[in-house]
């Protein structure tokens, strides 16, 4: 793979038309389209990992999404500056707006999960393989059947960034080619999942993936007719990057303000980081400009751990970009930067899976979310596959018109239901849910 040909701004849906001159580079547009999006706005009311706040106020998907952002535009700046050394003819190209690419990526990289975190993913899943929906496996085609046995939010934001809803213009968001791949962490077919349960588009989305793939020279790993398998665009480590930092080192903050860790754990772990001498100038530091407030003093530790994490991963995609264009580097970049920053992470890692995952809030939230997503389901895919019955009207009545949902092919009804069901917040797959469930009614 070659810089110059990875970074392109065509844009999906428009590849004939000219490029706008104005003060905005086309990858700039990108990011500024999806803030003011409706799908954008609801990451604010989506669970992330723990609950949404009551007095609280932890992070939701949308505030993950800021940050992932913003610390992805620090990586790509950093990585385009010291390429640009490395590769002078690489100046006043568009490489140098890889920065603008990364934050644009950190934008939309969580637009497709559905409400109640990984719970919700779940549910939607297990309706197929171990509840109700399992009558639709010999009903369906096998890949459409590995693409919802699989659900994943990954391919479902691929899918909301490029698919032609009913009404809507083609190309879905029209974004630049660079940006959406850059998006896609799984760059494979359902089929591919594996045990892992990851992969990067849809069936009905793969020819739009290998059309942008093909584009932009990033290479094939998968033999004619085979499942599709790609290396990733190279951007994509540094987009995972900013998103493994910020979800690992924010869940630690979240869980000290929480009380789920104490002072003592939090500064522990994020001072992991760093070697004695430089833990112990961090700490002079606070003496010295009087800081006694924990909070204060953990949210200076994170952004220490944080800054520390974005340089050691600057580090390793400029140490391995050789491995990174040819799609051979083995691990994230976080499986690639220095033995003690790995470790520290490491050590974040398995707090958080033992005392922030399966914390009494997490796990509460996650089963209600569960039994809301399970039945949401249930209701709605019967309503898809009997649109017969007069209660299945009445329930198809509350869909959009972008959904299509009246279609003559089950296969589209039920990609309509994932995509009513996934675009919902956990407030609203909570009002649906009560309301189909005759728990609350509408009040005038």
């Amino acid at each position: 793979m070659n810089w110059l040909q990875l970074i392109s701004n065509k844009r999906l849906g428009q590849e004939q038309h000219s490029l706008r001159h104005d003060d905005r580079s086309e990858f700039k547009r990108d990011g500024d389209r999806l803030i003011y999006s409706a799908p954008f706005r609801r990451l604010q009311n989506k669970t992330r990992v723990l609950p949404l706040p009551g007095s609280i106020f932890v992070h939701n998907r949308l505030t993950h999404s800021l940050e992932v952002s913003s610390l992805g535009k620090s990586l790509g700046d950093d990585v385009a500056r010291r390429l640009a050394d490395r590769h002078p003819e690489l100046r006043g190209t568009l490489f140098e707006e890889i920065g603008t690419i990364v934050q644009t990526a950190g934008l939309a990289h969580d637009m497709g999960n559905p409400p109640f975190g990984h719970s919700g993913e779940k549910a939607i899943q297990t309706f197929f393989t171990e509840d109700s929906g399992n009558f639709l496996r010999h009903k369906v085609s096998q890949a459409f059947w590995d693409d919802i046995t699989h659900f994943e939010g990954n391919a479902n934001a691929f899918r909301l960034l490029t698919h032609q809803f009913v009404g809507r213009r083609k190309g879905g968001f029209v974004m630049t080619y660079a940006t959406l791949a850059s998006v896609v962490k799984y760059p494979r077919a359902s089929s591919l999942a594996g045990d892992h349960g990851k992969f990067g588009f849809f069936y009905s989305e793969a020819p739009i993936y290998e059309k942008i793939a093909d584009e932009l020279g990033i290479i094939r790993m998968s033999a004619l007719g085979e499942p599709l398998r790609y290396a990733r665009h190279p951007l994509v480590y540094l987009m995972e990057a900013a998103d493994d930092i910020c979800y690992e080192i924010m869940d630690i903050e979240d869980s000290h303000k929480l009380r789920i860790l104490s002072f003592e754990e939090t500064r522990d772990l994020l001072l992991g980081f760093f070697d004695e001498n430089t833990k112990h100038n961090i700490l002079q530091r606070l003496k010295d400009e009087e800081v006694t407030d924990e909070n204060e003093q953990i949210v200076y530790f994170r952004a220490c751990a944080v800054g520390k994490l974005e340089h050691e991963c600057v580090k390793a995609f400029v140490d391995h970009e050789e491995e990174i264009l040819n799609g051979t580097l083995q691990g994230s970049l976080i499986d690639n930067i220095a033995e003690p920053q790995r470790e520290a992470y490491r050590a974040c890692s398995k707090v958080s899976y033992k005392k922030i995952y399966h914390s009494k809030p997490v796990l509460d939230v996650e089963l209600s979310g569960y039994k809301i997503m399970e039945t949401l389901m249930r209701t709605f895919i019967g309503a898809a596959v009997h649109q017969e019955k007069f209660h299945s009207q009445q329930l198809i009545n509350r869909f959009s018109s972008q959904y299509d949902i009246r279609s003559n092919d089950l296969e589209t009804r039920i990609m309509a239901v994932l995509d009513y069901i996934s675009g919902m917040t956990d407030v609203y797959a909570l009002d649906i849910y009560q309301k189909i469930s005759g728990i609350a009614l509408p009040i005038v």
